[in-house]
């Protein structure tokens, strides 16, 4: 049992050595003078003159939104590009389904991602609508 943990606690020393490591050296090498501007708080992107209370222009949030959506297109459909076709992710879906003792069929497997990139083709409407691909 200890021979097992040994690498597991040899990578975690090591690990720490390094972090401590690099902590020491930018304290030691790292700029020191402090100034107001650099002790000013500092909140997504807007320096903090007003009210705590005041309200985000919506295509921040349209933005955001985007982002999200298009990256959980990209998470979910990443490994369908890898296979180098939607076959191939259809095979290794239904693969393992079967493992798990699911049965699934590959065309259900296939209307299952089509519903989900409906469903981001909806949220692209959606973005395209509210003007959130517009430069200003």
């Amino acid at each position: 049992m200890a021979d097992s943990l040994l690498p597991i606690l040899l990578f975690a020393a090591c690990a720490l050595a390094l972090a401590l490591g690099m902590l020491g050296v930018a304290s030691l090498f790292g700029p020191k003078r402090q100034t107001a501007v650099k002790q000013m708080a500092y909140e997504s992107g807007m320096d903090p003159i007003h009210d705590a209370h005041r309200k985000f222009d919506v295509r921040f949030h349209l933005v955001a939104i985007a982002f999200l959506l298009f990256d959980v297109e990209l998470l979910f459909l990443y490994p369908w590009a890898v296979a180098g076709n939607a076959t191939a992710g259809i095979d290794a879906a239904v693969a393992q389904a079967t493992e798990l003792g699911i049965g699934y069929s590959r065309g259900l497997v296939f209307i299952e991602v089509m519903v989900f990139v409906g469903l981001l083709a909806v949220g692209l409407v959606y973005a395209w609508k509210k003007g959130v691909f517009k430069w200003r």
